[in-house]
């Protein structure tokens, strides 16, 4: 009761502002002695004394500006109050006025402001092109106002295309006339910061004129130039040749001299690891890239040369060369026999793919691709002779026929260029290996993949060999590791046989199998042949 009997008092009060104050001061000491009620005591019925309000005041204090120091405002300013300048003397750190603390940039304060990327390089390009641009509201226009009549307030993204061409055409006649006026214009073209300047080298700032342009050579220029000539055009067209170093191509009785010798066994049931050299056969100028023996005999040897010659050489009676085939213009990187040997297989890397025949030398036929072979190979069957493999740069196997010359199949899966091609599954198959060190089964004449191998651990093998036996693949790792495969079903490899102790560590050292399967050799990095024994169609048994 007493907090309502102050409420209304306090309005009273209020009230009677103007013309009851001395009433007020009377009344005053007689609440003060008044006692307080018996339901109330002293200490629950506090006495409230709120501010005196004054309508007067108050519409002062909306009319003057907000003071930027005081924290909390009594009432609700306007517009005009919220942005009126502030008003006293100009802050003693702040040349401009504006204190440290209200401005966002060194010189005061810079409003945030949006606009898209492309509106300003249109905008930025204009300016420095033609000399006017649109300010960022859009509202007004900056720079050459005269041209920006002329060019009816185009930028340089919406000039049409016969302007532009106009306008070339302008510039190259202004070029013209100034270099009929070269004189008159001289101090202007010499500048670098004239027009004129920029006129006459607008294609680059760095082309000038090329002086004492020599139109004559010398002697040993000519010279150079005629052989250099004349190499290119012997490579261009590179002929077809073979050279036989013999006694005779044929004996007394009519037999070629392919054929082998009547003493030679056709099969060798046992084989035994070699002591000591031989012979050396000595006539490439460069390194050697592959070597093949004739198939079933091996009484010849043929040699492919980084030469771009292939060579064939005896073995038993004169040991010397018998024939060299030049046919390629770079250097010769794979070769091989078909099944009786009378022809063989080259493939270089001047992207040509030749068959030859091995008596009289001449180049039956010639594939090529456009791209590099890395491994050519027939078909083993007797029916297929004519079916060409050739694994390529490109990473792509493809398939001739050479009776029509034309591609019947591409095998493309590889991730890399294709380095080997071996058939397994009596022909039915064949395993390639490439440089994305992986292995890659494919069905003949089917460019689907059936099996593919690929393990984290595994390196490029360059050289894969199958074994007599036609179960198991020898592939040279090069991780410095020979790896046996198994040709079965599932192609696994046989981790309990694993030869190693040679380094072949980037080089591309082929591997083979004697005759029997009882060894295997592989070449090795420092330039020694190592072998190893060991029954690898026996590895699978326990």
């Amino acid at each position: 009761m007493d907090l309502l009997r102050g409420y209304a008092e306090k309005s009273d009060d209020d009230g009677e502002e103007d013309g009851g104050g001395d009433r007020k001061e009377e009344e005053a000491p007689a609440r003060e002695r008044s006692p307080p009620s018996s339901s109330s005591s002293p200490e629950s019925s506090p006495r409230l004394s709120l501010p005196k309000k004054s309508a007067a005041g108050a519409k002062l204090a909306s009319q003057r500006p907000i003071d930027p120091s005081q924290h909390v405002v009594p009432f609700n300013p306007t517009y005009e109050q919220l942005w009126a300048p502030i008003y006293g003397p100009a802050h003693p750190y702040a040349k401009d006025g504006i204190p440290q603390g209200l401005r966002n940039h060194k010189l005061g304060c810079v409003e945030d402001a949006a606009i898209e990327p492309f509106l300003f390089d249109e905008q930025y390009n204009t300016f420095q092109k033609l000399g006017y641009a649109t300010d960022p509201s859009g509202q007004s226009v900056v720079g050459d106002l005269e041209t920006l009549e002329q060019n009816n307030a185009l930028s340089v993204y919406n000039i049409p295309q016969q302007e532009q061409k106009r306008r070339k055409l302008e510039l190259k006649k202004v070029d013209r006339e100034g270099e009929g006026e070269e004189g008159a214009a001289g101090l202007d073209t010499d500048n670098p910061a004239s027009e004129e300047w920029l006129l006459k080298n607008r294609k680059s700032p760095w082309a000038g004129k090329k002086e004492g342009i020599q139109v004559e050579l010398t002697e040993e220029q000519k010279k150079y130039a005629e052989e250099y000539a004349q190499k290119k055009g012997e490579g261009e067209h590179h002929v077809d040749k073979s050279t036989f170093h013999g006694k005779e191509e044929r004996d007394y009785q009519g037999r070629s001299w392919i054929a082998p010798p009547k003493d030679v066994k056709a099969t060798n049931d046992h084989c035994y690891i070699p002591k000591r050299l031989i012979h050396t056969w000595s006539g490439h100028t460069k390194g050697v890239a592959a070597i093949r023996f004739f198939p079933r005999n091996g009484h010849l040897i043929l040699s492919a040369g980084m030469d771009s010659k292939v060579k064939i050489w005896d073995v038993f009676n004169s040991r010397k060369c018998m024939r060299t085939y030049m046919g390629h213009a770079k250097a010769v990187r794979d070769i091989s026999f078909s099944n009786d040997g009378s022809k063989f297989l080259s493939a270089g890397y001047d992207k040509n793919i030749k068959y030859w025949d091995t008596e009289t030398g001449k180049v039956i036929s010639t594939f090529s691709t456009g791209k590099i072979p890395y491994v050519v190979k027939l078909n083993p069957d007797e029916d297929k002779q004519n079916i060409l493999l050739a694994g390529m740069s490109d990473k792509k196997i493809v398939q001739w026929d050479m009776n029509t010359g034309q591609i019947t199949q591409e095998y493309d899966q590889h991730l890399g260029a294709v380095n080997t091609i071996t058939f397994v599954d009596n022909n039915r198959r064949f395993v390639t290996s490439s440089d994305d060190k992986s292995l890659r089964v494919w069905e003949f004449g089917i460019p689907v993949v059936i099996k593919y191998i690929s393990e984290p651990h595994m390196h490029s093998m360059p050289s894969i060999t199958l074994h007599p036996n036609s179960n198991w693949l020898a592939a040279q790792s090069l991780d410095n590791q020979i790896l046996i495969y198994s040709t079965k079903e599932r192609f696994q490899l046989n981790k309990k046989k694993r030869f190693a102790g040679h380094i072949v560590s980037g080089y591309a050292c082929q591997v083979n199998f004697s005759p029997d399967g009882r060894f295997v050799m592989s070449g090795d990095g420092e330039g020694s042949a190592g072998s190893g024994t060991g029954k690898v169609a026996r590895c699978s048994e326990p």
